[in-house]
């Protein structure tokens, strides 16, 4: 462990840098630009999704009661439903555009903690869980990373234990979401989604440890539809009433 100096609460605010460089990038240079230097900062921001991805297993295997972190979980899907909607102009009532990116990742994590519960439940049949697991993926399809973020989820809770075997469960179903996205969204887009692979190295020096206490999880719960708000004011301030991204 003498190698692995990263802390929970530090992995996580390079998460949150990631995901607010990709996020304001987004909204000021909206449609999908290809000058390097806009390509450059959403790779950057590819770091974020797998380290959300891969605390929340964490959280499922360090909680004191799943129930009630699903229940956070699935209040603050609903509370940043609209900041997320808002921040790039799509429509709170889904479907009327698109059926990609009509609510906000939280929605696919809350998912994903109930489905690695699934998985991980002994006295379900096989059967069930893959019908439930299936379900759960057709019901979070539609929102930002998709039923993506669901099965990554559940690879790196099924794998935990095996860096190896977690990181490339999780790069498997990426390299699915990129060919969807370069097909259905945009092909440069689309490859960009690969550069997840950037968040390997940084969770491989996780210590286990948690680091800053509780104070940085409602940290993440305050900021991410803080953040969001803001984006969505500068959205109409540099846009109008627009759309920003598919969805949109």
């Amino acid at each position: 462990m003498k190698n692995k100096q990263l802390d929970s609460g530090q992995i996580k605010m390079i998460a949150l840098a990631a995901m607010t460089i990709d996020h304001v990038t987004s909204v000021l240079y909206p449609a999908y630009p290809t000058d390097w230097w806009l390509i450059g900062l959403h790779i950057l921001g590819r770091i974020a999704a797998p380290i959300f991805w891969f605390f929340v297993a964490e959280g499922y295997h360090h909680t004191r009661d799943r129930k009630r972190y699903a229940g956070r979980l699935f209040l603050f899907a609903i509370i940043s439903h609209f900041a997320y909607t808002f921040a790039f102009g799509i429509p709170v009532i889904p479907f009327q555009t698109s059926v990609f990116n009509q609510t906000s990742v939280i929605w696919s994590l809350a998912w994903g903690l109930v489905a690695l519960w699934i998985h991980e439940d002994a006295a379900l049949g096989q059967g069930k869980k893959t019908l439930l697991i299936f379900l759960i993926t057709v019901i979070t399809f539609c929102a930002d990373w998709s039923s993506i973020a669901v099965l990554a989820i559940v690879e790196i809770g099924a794998g935990r234990g095996d860096f190896k075997k977690q990181m490339k469960g999780m790069m498997a179903w990426v390299s699915l979401y990129a060919m969807v996205y370069a097909v259905f969204i945009h092909p440069v887009y689309g490859a960009i989604q690969l550069f997840v692979a950037l968040a390997i190295p940084i969770l491989a020096r996780y210590n286990g440890e948690r680091g800053a206490g509780k104070w940085m999880g409602w940290l993440f719960y305050v900021y991410y539809p803080a953040h969001l708000i803001v984006c969505g004011l500068l959205r109409l301030a540099l846009h109008g009433d627009i759309g920003v991204m598919i969805g949109g």
